[in-house]
């Protein structure tokens, strides 16, 4: 039986030789040249031969790729299927000079004949089987051999790539181990999930950033490969919480009990301090005001903790930790030491130099694939509902992460503006935050980035005070954008790419929700951008940094 496995060539001579053969299985490849050379074998009258694409009992030889003209002695078959093969037309030649056709023995002269010619028959019989099945495993062994050399190259080319050049690139989704989580589809990427070197980055690395499916876009539109993330939908599940519990009694003495001095940042929820230890390791943890939890259950921020823990993307700042003791909640993250987008943009100081064009490209790149993230992959989608340059986290090689996802549920308790200049018009009304009202702020995130303006700056003109209403009616004026870039570009930028970008903030900022672009049109746009840029992410990183120490 050598069916099913796409042979092709002509049927090897050595088949005459298999005299002793009463079944052949042959469906289901591409043979080709003619078929005389199965003629005298004893099958049976060929009622057992299978030779069609579908499995048939008998007579049928059709729907292969034979050629040359049909024995005599398959043409005494009753209603022999010869149709969908490539048959010559006319009268056969007759044999070479020379040359007697051997026709079969019927049966009952096989039966009459003596012991020692059955004898003979058997030695010859058997070494024409050793031969025909060594010829037929040497035909599967070179078929193997050449779908195995056909075979697409691996995607681990990617990572060898990133090997010889000494790159901490992102691991591709292929290679990852990926689990299942219980929390309503949320897939959990790998602990050892990498974020891009930039300094030793190239563009291929900065366009596979791994934004994993779990089901479609609204739009219909997704940047990442549907097909790659099904097929580890098979994965182990798990409902353990990833985030680390910590003491009470630790996170005070780490943050010196919480003195002023170690305050990072106050929010719409709580504080955020940095907690050092002595092994010289940094965390941020955001002390969650008491007021969010009065009248609910202990259970609340289980629950809270047990949804953010299965968060993971490389740009978002992931949950490392927990506390709730004494009726003290807080929530723990790794410590970014070059702070937020916000200050970069507009907290300028000794230590710090301001971020290159490219480097701001690839911030809205890695910014938008983490809400594509929340938006797209994680079902149900994730709103975040506080989308601002504060929130946005840079780590030593300026890749963006953002923080403060999860929390829309406290927002909504809330009357405090979440950001003065990001909220978009539908947002006076809190029930009609969409997922769209967060790509309004990524669009505000977006203007600071290009005019390295705050989305409100009271010391500006009046006319000039509201980023969106000043920066609207220029985006389309190819002119006026050049006198809308961050000044502390120093006229460092390809000027090609800033309509371009100035399209897609268009698109973020359309006051109309429905006009707005989706999140996953936003990153694939921006993705495009990138690749028009060609960035020198090793002149970025030496370019834009910030070199004191002292506080870290």
């Amino acid at each position: 039986d050598v069916s099913n496995n796409q042979l092709s060539d002509k049927l090897p001579n050595s088949f005459a030789n298999l005299t002793n053969l009463n079944t052949l299985h042959l469906q289901n490849n591409q043979f080709t040249g003619s078929i005389n050379v199965l003629t005298d074998l004893p099958l049976n009258d060929l009622e057992t031969l299978h030779l069609s694409v579908t499995f048939v009992s008998c007579r049928n030889v059709e729907n292969n790729e034979f050629t040359g003209w049909i024995p005599n002695e398959l043409k005494g078959i009753d209603n022999l299927k010869t149709g969908g093969n490539s048959w010559s037309t006319g009268p056969a030649p007759p044999p070479p000079p020379g040359v007697q056709h051997r026709r079969r023995p019927a049966t009952e002269e096989k039966k009459s004949e003596g012991p020692k010619k059955s004898l003979q028959n058997g030695l010859i019989i058997a070494f024409s089987c050793l031969g025909g099945l060594a010829l037929l495993l040497l035909l599967l062994l070179m078929f193997a051999f050449t779908r195995r050399r056909r075979s697409p190259p691996p995607s681990s080319l990617f990572l060898d790539d990133d090997k010889m050049s000494g790159r901490k690139g992102f691991t591709p989704l292929h290679s990852q181990e990926l689990g299942a989580e219980s929390y309503v589809g949320i897939l959990k990427e790998p602990k050892d999930f990498k974020s891009m070197d930039p300094g030793n980055g190239d563009i291929k690395s900065l366009l596979k950033s791994p934004s994993m499916g779990l089901r479609r876009s609204v739009s219909g539109r997704v940047s990442f490969s549907e097909n790659e993330f099904a097929n580890r939908l098979k994965g182990r599940r798990s409902t353990s919480v990833q985030a680390v519990p910590y003491s009470l009694a630790d996170l005070q003495k780490s943050t010196d009990n919480f003195a002023p001095g170690r305050l990072l940042g106050e929010g719409t929820i709580g504080r955020v301090y940095r907690a050092k230890y002595p092994d010289g390791k940094v965390l941020a943890v955001k002390k969650i005001d008491s007021s969010h939890f009065q009248g609910q259950k202990p259970e609340e921020f289980s629950k809270l903790v047990t949804n953010i823990s299965k968060l993971h993307h490389p740009n978002i700042a992931e949950l490392v930790g927990y506390c709730s003791e004494q009726g003290h909640n807080m929530l723990i993250h790794d410590y970014f030491r070059n702070g937020s987008l916000h200050e970069f943009l507009h907290l300028s100081d000794d230590f710090s130099k301001p971020l290159t064009w490219n480097t701001r490209v690839r911030i809205a790149l890695g910014v938008s694939r983490a809400i594509e993230y929340l938006h797209d992959v994680c079902s149900p989608s994730i709103v975040h509902k506080n989308i601002k340059s504060s929130n946005i986290l840079l780590d030593l090689e300026l890749n963006p992460h953002l923080s403060d996802y999860g929390m829309a549920s406290f927002h909504l308790r809330t009357s405090q503006n979440l950001g003065m200049g990001y909220n978009a018009p539908e947002c006076a009304q809190p029930s009609a935050y969409t997922l769209k009202s967060d790509v309004y702020s990524f669009g505000v995130v977006m203007l600071e980035l290009l005019t390295g303006r705050m989305p409100l700056d009271n010391q500006r003109p009046r006319s000039e005070q509201c980023l969106v209403k000043w920066a609207r009616p220029q985006l389309h004026d190819n002119d006026a954008l050049a006198g809308m870039v961050d000044p502390a570009l120093r006229g460092l930028y390809p000027p090609k790419s800033l309509p371009p970008f100035a399209d897609i903030v268009a698109l973020c900022i359309q006051l109309d929700p429905n006009l707005r672009s989706s999140i996953a049109e936003v990153v694939q746009a921006l993705v495009r951008l990138v690749q028009q840029s060609t960035i020198n992410m090793r002149e970025d990183l030496s370019a834009s940094c910030r070199t004191n120490d002292s506080e870290y």
